[in-house]
């Protein structure tokens, strides 16, 4: 059985981590921005234009992270039932039909691609958004999901959920 509640811990404290990093960058570009090292000395210097749109950028990219945070402050950790149709939330654990390994997923809100460790287990973070994750969504154990990757189409058998 999956402990989902330490995953989300797990997940929580990374995107914690990344967040804090991305506002002292933020921060510093901002600073940079308005150095007085910055300022233009002539009209084709654009130093501080340059600083301003990647101070932007990061702002926005801090506000993102803001909002992955609140969404995964309100995830319900609990087990899903293993009868029911795949959804938020679910861990998906399931044999990929081309090189016929087992591999689990857990489908969540804005952070995908991240690998979590459980003793040995190793589950990958998706979103519904993702090609897999839309394959995944309403399939139940025992259907098969089929999504598209850069090498083509891939197939997956659903093994088992929680």
């Amino acid at each position: 059985m999956i402990d989902k509640a330490g995953l989300l811990l797990q997940l929580r404290q990374r995107v914690e981590r990344d967040l804090e990093d991305q506002v002292r960058r933020q921060r510093d570009i901002q600073l940079g921005a308005t150095h007085e090292e910055n300022r233009a000395e002539h009209a084709k210097d654009t130093r501080a234009t340059e600083q301003s749109y990647l101070a932007r950028g990061l702002a926005e990219r801090v506000e993102q992270q803001r909002e992955v945070a609140g969404l995964l402050a309100t995830l319900d950790p609990t087990p899903c039932d293993a009868r029911g149709a795949i959804s938020l939330g679910t861990v998906v654990v399931g044999r990929d039909g081309e090189d016929d390994a087992i591999q689990a997923w857990w489908l969540i809100p804005g952070v995908g691609g991240v690998a979590l460790s459980q003793g040995k287990r190793t589950i990958r973070t998706l979103t519904p958004a993702s090609p897999l994750g839309r394959a995944l969504i309403g399939l139940r154990v025992g259907d098969e999901a089929a999504y598209a990757t850069p090498r083509g189409e891939r197939i997956l058998e659903i093994l088992e959920i929680q």
